[in-house]
């Protein structure tokens, strides 16, 4: 990721700048979407989750909220992606 990085804060290329930030982009949220998924298994509340990434409680729930993210118990089934 560190060649992305400094492709995307080179000045010298407009194009190759943007794309790298683009992918970059791409890449932490679907980081975080493993991360936020990873800490509500873990016990982590909305409103904890919300304060370590920067954003209010109802940001992060409705980006990452409803049975998509909830815990789930021996036996219950995970609904179709």
């Amino acid at each position: 990721m560190s060649a992305l990085s400094a492709a995307a804060e080179d000045d010298g290329d407009i194009f190759a700048g943007l794309a790298a930030l683009v992918e970059l982009r791409r890449r932490a949220d679907a980081r975080e979407e493993v991360l936020v998924r990873r800490a509500r298994g873990e016990g982590l509340t909305w409103a904890e989750i919300a304060f370590l990434l920067g954003v209010s409680k109802q940001a992060v729930h409705k980006k990452y909220g409803g049975s998509r993210f909830e815990r789930r118990g021996p036996g219950q089934i995970e609904p179709p992606a």
